[in-house]
């Protein structure tokens, strides 16, 4: 299949997180159409298996090449971690992936102990264990499952105090293991920072993955001649098989955004 410049690049997350990754990406390819797709009605995809993943990931995809996506990003730890092997063998359009940055996490860390808080579906995966067992054997890894985080985000519950008591209770295994880098393994999670912050404080090191995603895509999309250049505005079409009010409130500050409601 031959791609243009004037497509616009696919995202597809389990939800609203991917949000977090589309910022990025807005803020360094400005001139870029994109389609979102946000999988509301099946998330959180850390609980389920990697078949019913791997289902859901191909799905999604078919969804964006249908839109005429020139290129996709797989804007959830869990979906890159369990299925864009097989997604890269089977289409021939340009993924980019995200998985937790342990790697930048190692070349900070002073007391080489890091943490990650991450869906299940992530941490049990193939390709984080890969990552994580190639890394300097002195580098200790605190993993913690981030349970009921997706949901509370999900159901517009951000700031509450449910969020609050339940993250307090998750990091506490960060703070007792003197971590000085925190890695936020689910593009849900840098919703979260704020919060994250009043309870770890200012010495221990929040990484989340956003950046090097967009600057990535950027790359690839350059290597690929399929950069949009043009000065014309760009359109943002986002799609939701769940309801719109929680995408509404995360882009609430974005002009030029539709936002559409999917029976998907």
């Amino acid at each position: 299949m031959n791609f243009t410049a004037k497509q616009p690049i696919g995202i597809f997350d389990s939800g609203i997180g991917g949000t977090s990754i589309w910022k990025e990406l807005k803020t360094i390819l400005p001139k870029e159409n994109t389609i979102y797709l946000a999988d509301s009605k099946n998330a959180p995809y850390g609980l389920k298996s990697e078949d019913e993943i791997m289902q859901l990931a191909v799905k999604n995809t078919e969804f964006l090449l249908e839109k005429n996506c020139k290129l996709i990003v797989v804007a959830c730890n869990t979906a890159t971690t369990n299925a864009i092997k097989h997604l890269r063998k089977t289409y021939t359009v340009p993924f980019i992936g995200i998985e937790p940055a342990i790697k930048p996490a190692a070349l900070k860390t002073k007391t080489n102990t890091i943490g990650v808080l991450a869906t299940k579906g992530t941490l049990n995966s193939a390709l984080f264990e890969k990552t994580s067992t190639v890394l300097d054997l002195d580098i200790k890894i605190i993993e913690q499952v981030g349970e009921g985080l997706v949901e509370l985000i999900e159901n517009r519950k951000l700031n509450s105090k449910e969020m609050f008591s339940l993250l307090e209770s998750h990091l506490s295994v960060f703070l007792k293991n003197n971590i000085d880098c925190l890695v936020l393994g689910c593009t849900h999670y840098p919703y979260l920072i704020p919060q994250i912050k009043k309870i770890i404080g200012s010495k221990i090191t929040i990484i989340d993955s956003g950046e090097a995603v967009a600057k990535q895509t950027k790359k690839i999309l350059k290597e690929n001649q399929l950069l949009h250049l043009t000065t014309n505005t760009a359109s943002h079409q986002f799609y939701s098989n769940k309801d719109l009010a929680t995408l509404s409130v995360v882009l609430k500050e974005y002009v030029n955004v539709k936002i559409n409601i999917l029976d998907f």
